[in-house]
């Protein structure tokens, strides 16, 4: 977007661009998101920047009525897979936070030097202050949405000191934390007691904002994949145990519901065994329901497609399922290869039996998705059925325990695919998958999948072999969101026409 461009959208109020860039007036030293309510400023006092870190270094501070910090993230870090967008996904993981910005950038295979240098290009500020905005906007809400004491929320945030959590939150927000928490319309009720700042165990409950419309099917999607011990689903609520680097944590969500003004928020509550684990699970559960999707520009480029354009208009804001765990992920879709959902989830139960149960008060779940490491050390067939299968899985899990394969939200599209089908027994569905939930890829098409065809031959009411040729024009059409045209196949795949009720039983 050029300058007009964007002015016209602050203009006209356009909340579809919140979180995709901010406005700096320079009359007042604020910036804005471009929702923001208050007069719109003249020209020639405006200058916008792609990130708040950007307006935080020109000496910016956040907006008081507008709250630029309580929005949907940038859709593009998925759209895009270049180093800035890699590094976003990362900072969001809390990479900058584990390994310091040398591990962020040797994660991406650049220098310190480089990679600085391309994110202030890009991004108009160094990774170390993406960073501190990332910071930033996960003590904004843990002040407004909790009851959290001071020094808690400075940690759990990522801060490496309570004086650099008091000076970054009035820099940013020009309030104290204190003035912060008083002035919020949404403050939190009960959170449980807060830590001692030991590490104990943490649980509290917050809100997640996303953008509308908002389809919560994605739930319906997760409850028929949940693996008994880990997880469990609903058609409305999604529970779940996982291993971070502190220690078990657990979250539950439930389904999202608007508030207002176009706003939309998941409810969540949350625990974690350190409070440096926070901002990883927050950012995880971000990305396994997609809430920083653009749905408009998403909806709007399917119903451009005729055959799309009723699946469109019965559900709109569908959302692309990401991934808690990379490496789980590479396992489920090896499990789940030429047989059913149901067979899997259940072959996948017998996976986790094999680790030890744990203790996790108030909560349905007891055992974590085994590991990689645990899928080695296991004896005998890990899956029942083909020996192929069971060999490709175990392969896979030794590659991954020994460090031999790079997979994660930092990975580069084209590079992750290769990797993958070079890993005996992995085809190009299971790669195709493995990007597309893992990278939250919205461009993926897997030809080959049998409910894709089977959706499309319902879609365009043909019988089941539908001519490819017609399939791969019609998704070339829908370039860049294809695997969002892949998910309304899936759906249509499983659910007959005029049929109700649970579908996303389908891949």
């Amino acid at each position: 977007m050029d300058f007009w461009q964007r002015y016209r959208a602050i203009d006209a109020r356009d909340a579809r661009f919140d979180g995709q860039f901010v406005t700096g007036v320079s009359s007042t030293g604020i910036y804005c998101r471009p929702s923001c309510p208050a007069r719109t400023p003249k020209p020639g006092n405006v200058t916008f920047f792609r990130t708040s870190a950007a307006a935080h270094d020109a000496g910016y501070r956040a907006c008081k009525r507008c709250l630029p910090e309580a929005v949907p993230g940038d859709p593009e870090w998925n759209l895009r897979s270049d180093a800035a967008a890699r590094a976003m996904r990362l900072i969001a993981d809390g990479e900058v936070d584990r390994a310091g910005v040398p591990g962020l950038a040797a994660r991406l295979g650049y220098s310190t030097r480089q990679l600085n240098r391309i994110l202030k290009e890009e991004l108009g500020a160094g990774a170390l202050a993406l960073a501190r905005a990332h910071r930033a906007q996960t003590a904004r809400t843990l002040l407004t949405g909790t009851t959290l004491r001071f020094a808690d929320v400075a940690f759990a945030a990522g801060f490496g000191s309570i004086r650099q959590f008091n000076d970054t939150v009035q820099q940013v927000f020009d309030l104290t934390p204190g003035q912060l928490r008083d002035a919020s319309p949404r403050r939190a009720g009960t959170n449980g007691p807060p830590t001692d700042g030991s590490g104990g165990p943490l649980r509290l409950s917050l809100s997640l904002p996303a953008r509308l419309p908002y389809d919560n099917g994605i739930f319906r999607f997760l409850a028929a994949r949940a693996v008994a011990g880990p997880e469990l689903g609903t058609a409305s609520s999604y529970e779940r145990l996982l291993r971070l680097p502190a220690g078990p944590a657990w979250f539950r969500a439930e389904a999202v519901v608007p508030q207002g003004d176009g706003r939309a928020a998941l409810p969540v509550t949350v625990s974690v065994a350190g409070l440096g684990d926070l901002p990883t699970l927050l950012g995880r559960i971000r990305r396994l329901f997609d809430l920083d999707a653009d749905p408009v520009a998403v909806d709007t480029a399917l119903s451009s497609d005729a055959r799309f354009a009723d699946l469109v208009a019965e559900k709109p804001g569908l959302r692309l399922p990401g991934s808690l765990d990379p490496e789980e992920t590479l396992i489920r879709a090896i499990a789940g290869q030429q047989v059913t959902v149901a067979a899997s989830t259940t072959a996948l139960g017998r996976l986790a039996t094999a680790c030890p149960a744990i203790s996790v008060p108030g909560t349905g779940l007891d055992r974590i998705f085994p590991s990689a490491e645990d899928l080695t050390e296991a004896p005998g067939p890990l899956l029942r059925g083909p020996r192929r299968r069971d060999a490709a899985l175990r392969a896979a899990a030794g590659k991954l325990a020994a460090g031999g394969l790079a997979l994660g939200i930092g990975s580069d599209p084209a590079e992750l695919r290769e990797d993958l089908l070079r890993l005996d027994g992995v085809g190009p569905w299971t790669a195709d998958y493995v990007v597309m939930r893992v990278l939250g890829h919205p461009d993926i098409h897997p030809p080959g999948d049998a409910a894709v065809r089977t959706g499309w031959a319902r879609l365009t009411q043909a019988s089941a072999s539908a001519s490819p040729a017609t399939l791969e024009a019609a998704m070339a059409g829908l370039r860049p969101w294809r695997s969002y045209a892949t998910l309304h196949l899936w759906r249509t795949a499983a659910s007959p026409p005029g049929a109700e009720g649970a579908v996303d039983d389908a891949a």
